[in-house]
């Protein structure tokens, strides 16, 4: 068995996951490219009984004159010559390229296509889109655009399947037989060096013996940045390529040669039935990107998206919730009583099945982003908000950003990458984590509970999901007005533009948006699920212990309470697991900054809940479950039918009215509390610096915010 890998690359648009998805189905993983945060999604597959190929699916680029993070990692991989791959540890050998282009749009997609062919790697073209080819009217000869380009041309359809297995069997000969039939080295799209750039490549060529003149020609252009040259490297690319060096006219030039080549190549190759109707995508866009009707329709959708939360997560709840019972039962049955049974129990099991049991919530918020994202709907999202977005110091494309933190701050952080503008991009990473992101579905569905009852409705709209809404809008204005006051602070002499591409209108392919929906919602169970393990053993433990005989004192106080009170059996246990949770170590911590929460509403009990959730969100209510299972009564309610019936032992009033419950509501929609984001920030602004105003900002718009409301509320 032959092994091979190979790199999946395309513009941004052209369908090249869904296909990534056909080729490698479930049998895919993703990890990190080399250095840096961005995704890299790797899946096997066998092309037949003797070669198996393991596809990079790369992210989306324009040329090889990148704009974003995101595009440098494919230029910053393939600029390598294979001779120095050795010597850069984080480099990866790839044997072949599969580059994706959209047919529909063919021409725009074959100027990095032109680029990459220039190296001389060996590669097969497939032209994506097959279907909405058919339907357009788009015919293509396929044996002369190959003959042209000179590469095994396939024709493709990553939604149906349509041609994959042809793909397969030409990737396999290529990496079998190496060239084959083509000849990679020919190539008559090569770029036409000027004489001043033909003297800079060749001088580079010559010093660093590189294989081709246009390699060398991208290093001249991208030396400051390419990450396997050495210091002393860039300072000699540096004396060659002279200070009148003017990078951008080389780049036009180049741009425009290539377009000039391959132009007429697709005019010869590419036919399309002359019609003077308006597409579908033009008819529904009339609609979609209008200046008033835009708008409307994105805020219904994102409505529409809340209330499917609530409606529909309902009885998969119940069902998990209920599960959990029964393990929890079966476990306490099987197991003798004892201390490893309690931790199993009143720690590991109660933490988990605290936040597990909103799994459907958050499945059903990555299933409706991925829809929009699959229609097509994002990209006009992005079109429809770039000017409004202008005016908080943001940029079209921070829509995306600011909507994918509905999901999770982590990836949408990640995704300001396309963004070129550096005031903008840390504008977007700034104000991003204030965006009501799935970490907090699970505090905002059991709080939410105690504000407004699951009965109450207006006209047809559950109450429960508009102000499940309203903490999402609270949100999305405090990111805007916070982006304001960044884009005052905040100096640039950067010119700001966008650049997008619309796709066309498609029903969303199923098979990649489940995917997707499996993927995340795996990422927050793996990731979510290790947080809280280890935290709810800890929070067990302390808990569960004191110092010195404070447990055995606490015990003897609540009997001594019992007896005077006259209190029958159930409610002394429950004074006495009170009583001991008071005095144990979790007890003193809470205790000791009781008085810094006491103006919000909170008590020590929310202030261990505050402590433990910095290390995320979904946390505080895993907290919450293992600190209110320690009861003797913790089997038969659920850990919000036990929030809700708390009170306080100095005045006897709930401790989850609506005050106290509106006050965290709050506290949670601005607070930053998750260590993973702060770390992701320093990562992506390279400074700590940012992650601390980031911290500093959000906790204390938290905490004002949270004292003003219930201030306002008692």
């Amino acid at each position: 068995m032959q092994n091979f890998k190979v790199a999946l690359i395309g513009n941004p648009n052209c369908g090249k996951s869904s296909l990534f998805n056909q080729l490698t189905g479930l049998r895919q993983k993703v990890g990190n490219f080399h250095g840096v945060t961005v995704d890299k999604k790797s899946g096997v597959v066998n092309l037949t009984d003797d070669i198996k190929v393991n596809f990079i699916d790369f992210p989306g680029t324009y040329s090889f004159y990148p704009t974003s993070i995101d595009e440098r990692i494919v230029v910053g991989t393939l600029a390598c010559p294979l001779a120095l791959m050795d010597a850069w540890e984080e480099g990866e050998k790839y044997d072949g390229i599969l580059y994706v282009a959209d047919i529909t749009q063919l021409e725009k997609h074959l100027l990095l296509f032109s680029q990459i062919r220039e190296l001389g790697l060996p590669m097969v073209l497939a032209l994506n889109m097959a279907d909405i080819a058919k339907e357009s009217g788009l015919e293509i000869d396929l044996d002369l655009l190959s003959k042209k380009l000179n590469v095994p041309v396939v024709q493709v359809s990553g939604r149906t399947g349509e041609g994959v297995e042809d793909l397969k069997q030409e990737l396999a000969n290529v990496l079998a037989q190496g060239s084959g039939d083509f000849e990679f080295s020919k190539n008559q799209l090569n770029y036409n060096f000027s004489k001043e750039e033909k003297k800079i490549a060749q001088e580079l060529q010559v010093e660093f013996g590189l294989p081709t003149e246009y390699q060398a020609w991208l290093w001249a252009q991208h030396f400051e940045w390419l990450p396997f040259l050495t210091a002393a490297q860039r300072i000699t690319i540096k004396s060659i390529v002279t200070a009148d060096f003017d990078g951008l006219k080389y780049q036009v030039r180049e741009t425009m040669q290539r377009f000039e080549k391959f132009g007429p190549i697709v005019k010869q190759t590419l036919t399309k039935a002359k019609t003077e109707e308006e597409t579908f995508s033009d008819k529904v866009d009339r609609l979609v990107t209008h200046r008033f009707i835009g708008p409307a329709i994105f805020f219904a959708l994102m409505m529409l998206v809340f209330q499917a939360i609530f409606s529909w997560a309902g009885y998969p709840m119940d069902l998990i919730e209920a599960g959990f019972g029964k393990l929890d039962e079966g476990v306490k049955a099987l197991l003798g009583e004892s201390m490893f049974r309690d931790l199993l129990t009143d720690g590991i099991l109660a933490g988990l099945g605290g936040v597990l049991i909103f799994i459907p919530q958050i499945a059903i918020l990555f299933f409706l982003i991925s829809i929009l994202e699959e229609s097509g709907y994002m990209a006009r999202a992005v079109y429809l908000f770039d000017n409004s977005m202008r005016r908080f110091g943001l940029n079209g494309r921070s829509i995306v950003a600011l909507v994918s933190g509905g999901a999770c701050a982590i990836p949408a952080i990640m995704s300001t990458r396309t963004i070129s503008n550096w005031k903008e991009r840390l504008i977007t990473i700034m104000v991003t984590p204030l965006i009501s992101c799935s970490a907090r579905l699970p505090v905002y569905a059991v709080l939410v509970g105690f504000v407004v009852a699951a009965d109450q409705y207006w006209g047809i709209f559950n109450m429960q999901g508009l102000v499940f809404m309203g903490l999402y809008l609270l949100g999305i204005v405090a990111a805007l007005g916070a982006g304001w006051v960044f884009n005052k602070i905040l100096k640039t002499e950067e010119t700001s533009y966008l650049m997008l591409e619309m796709p066309v209108y498609r029903m969303p392919l199923m098979r990649n948006v489940l995917l997707n929906v499996y993927e995340k919602t795996k990422t927050f169970v793996i990731e979510a699920g290790k947080v809280i393990f280890v935290i709810s053993i800890v929070l067990w433990l302390m808990a569960s212990f004191a110092p010195g005989d404070g447990m055995k004192l606490a015990e003897q106080e609540a009997i001594s309470i019992s007896l005077e009170k006259k209190l029958d059996e159930g409610a002394t246990e429950n004074l006495i697991a009170a009583k001991r949770i008071e005095a144990s170590y979790a007890g003193h911590v809470g205790k000791f900054i009781e008085p810094v929460i006491r103006p919000l509403g909170f008590d020590w009990k929310i202030g261990i809940a505050l402590i433990t959730s910095f290390a995320a969100r979904e946390v505080f209510v895993g907290t919450m479950a293992t600190i209110y299972s320690i009861g003797s009564d913790a089997e038969e309610t659920s850990v919000i039918d036990r929030m809700a019936t708390e009170v306080s032992p100095d005045t006897g009033e709930l401790i989850y009215n609506r005050a106290t419950s509106l006050s965290l509501l709050i506290f949670y929609v601005f607070a930053m509390q998750c260590m993973s984001t702060l770390a992701v920030v320093k990562r992506e602004t390279k400074s700590w610096k940012w992650a601390m105003i980031q911290f500093v900002f959000m906790t204390a718009l938290a905490y004002l915010g949270s004292l003003f409301t219930y201030q306002m509320m008692s």
